[in-house]
């Protein structure tokens, strides 16, 4: 059964006088390629959005509707994005909170919010309250918002990247591990935007260094 995420703790946190509650939700962290996005968003908390939910439970066209809708009825949004140098460069984990952090700096541009609800993270350096939710966009509505506009800018720009290094299908696949990726991985190894640090990338070229001694 599919709990649907609900206004509770939005609710809750307006009753102690945080009234404008940001849920914040990333997308991208899994891939094996291309950057991870993260978004933050503001609804309002009477707003009927029903088919709100976890983005991974949503096809991509009910992803871009609901978008449409999202952009019409929220307080605000910010949207951050880390390249595949600062994934290179810092980890997985501080880039992720580094987007998550941008996605709340662009946000607060339009927006005055008071609380951060995230999705399982806590993020370091944060200027605002926050707390962490597991599952938190399966169960909170901000956070699940937050999680459909993640996902489908960062689709965007996976297939503005395909365009780029056709031979890998990343408008297909959005760069995860799938088995055409990794086949595509082993014909032509790794390319600019792939994550050097991570186990199936790291091999291919470590194969490739081998080979050319």
């Amino acid at each position: 059964m599919i709990h649907l995420p609900t206004f509770k703790l939005e609710r809750e946190l307006a009753e102690q006088g945080f009234d404008l509650v940001a849920g914040v939700d990333e997308a991208g962290t899994g891939a094996l390629a291309g950057p991870v996005v993260a978004a933050a968003a503001v609804l309002p908390i009477n707003s009927r959005l029903g088919l709100v939910r976890d983005s991974k439970l949503l096809s991509a066209s009910q992803r871009e509707n609901l978008l449409l809708e999202l952009i019409k009825k929220v307080v605000g949004y910010g949207i951050g994005e880390v390249s595949i140098t600062e994934i290179n460069e810092l980890g997985l984990r501080k880039a992720t909170y580094l987007a998550m952090r941008r996605a709340c700096q662009e946000l607060v541009k339009t927006t005055n919010i008071s609380f951060v609800l995230v999705d399982a993270w806590t993020i370091p350096e944060l200027n605002f309250p926050q707390k962490a939710i597991i599952h938190g966009d399966r169960l909170v509505k901000s956070i699940a918002a937050a999680s459909i506009i993640a996902k489908t800018h960062r689709d965007s720009l996976m297939k503005k990247l395909d365009k780029e290094f056709p031979e890998y299908g990343f408008a297909k696949h959005k760069g995860y591990g799938t088995k055409e990726h990794l086949k595509n991985l082993q014909i032509h190894g790794a390319c600019a935007i792939h994550r050097l640090n991570f186990a199936p990338v790291r091999e291919v070229s470590d194969a490739g260094d081998r080979a050319s001694l």
